[in-house]
């Protein structure tokens, strides 16, 4: 008898209905296209006065939706939303006083306003590590259209350290893969290489 079959008692698993499947509003409704030429735009809190405006002058790269329990999401979303751009494009434009680091103690230094919460930017400060360079922003921040599109979903299963109960996984991963985000319990393959291509070379093997 197979893992699955033990499972689910030797029963043929049908695809779970995903109707009313929420994973993020910016994704809810179809993965959004970016656009040719895209330079970038300007991110802003939720504070209804005197919000944190970041300008991000470049497209983002690596766009995609994450269950972790460190990222930053919206209210009424089960993922956060979120890409990579050179840290040499991020600038903070407005009311940078408002702005603190969540935990230092991270990996990714997720700047954070004081006032409303909202993560308006992730920075690695460790020279050694793999994304070095580069720093997390959430497009949906930014009412510009044309930020490069989410690819895939990363940490999926970790949605349920955050409360989502786990006879509602088969259905997300259902609907992710109708919204074309390939589901991953860590980040995408490509990614992955990344990581390990940095350490290989850290060790002097390739």
């Amino acid at each position: 008898m197979s893992i699955l079959s033990g499972l689910f008692g030797g029963k043929t698993v049908s695809t779970p209905p995903t109707s009313g499947v929420k994973i993020h509003p910016a994704v809810d409704d179809g993965v959004p296209g970016g656009k040719k030429g895209f330079s970038g735009g300007t991110l802003t809190c939720k504070c209804k006065t005197d919000p944190v405006k970041v300008r991000v002058s470049a497209q983002t790269a690596h766009n995609h939706v994450c269950g972790c329990t460190k990222c930053w999401k919206p209210a009424g979303a089960v993922f956060a939303q979120i890409a990579v751009v050179g840290r040499d494009h991020v600038a903070i434009v407005e009311h940078g006083e408002k702005l603190e680091v969540v935990d230092p103690s991270a990996t990714i230094q997720r700047h954070a306003c004081k006032a409303c919460g909202t993560h308006m930017f992730g920075r690695i400060e460790n020279e050694g590590h793999p994304f070095h360079g580069l720093d997390f922003v959430h497009t949906e921040l930014s009412n510009q259209d044309g930020w490069s599109p989410p690819e895939f979903a990363a940490f999926v299963s970790s949605i349920i350290e955050s409360g989502t109960p786990p006879d509602q996984m088969p259905a997300i991963r259902a609907r992710l893969d109708e919204l074309g985000l390939p589901p991953y319990d860590a980040l995408s393959p490509a990614l992955m290489d990344v990581i390990s291509t940095h350490v290989a070379k850290q060790k002097g093997l390739i």
